[in-house]
């Protein structure tokens, strides 16, 4: 587990560096994803899951509502 946690803070990192230049929509799903994912791998690892079935369902949920709330800022500032 420890590996995997490494791996996705390494991840995060990654992506909020690489989020400089995106719209708000973009910079949303991708931190939606990255929290969505950690999020769905540890309550998976705590409820006894698979960590990596935990992640990508918390991966595409966080990405969607990320998504959302990136638009609605996105519309809110006239882009």
């Amino acid at each position: 587990m420890k590996k995997t946690g490494l791996a996705i803070s390494l991840a995060v990192a990654l992506v909020a560096i690489g989020c400089t230049n995106m719209t708000s929509q973009q910079q949303g799903t991708v931190s939606g994803a990255a929290i969505g994912a950690a999020a769905g791998a540890g309550i998976a690892a705590i409820s006894g899951g698979s960590g990596w079935t935990g992640a990508a369902i918390g991966g595409v949920v966080g990405g969607t509502v990320g998504n959302i709330k990136g638009k609605q800022q996105q519309e809110k500032r006239g882009y």
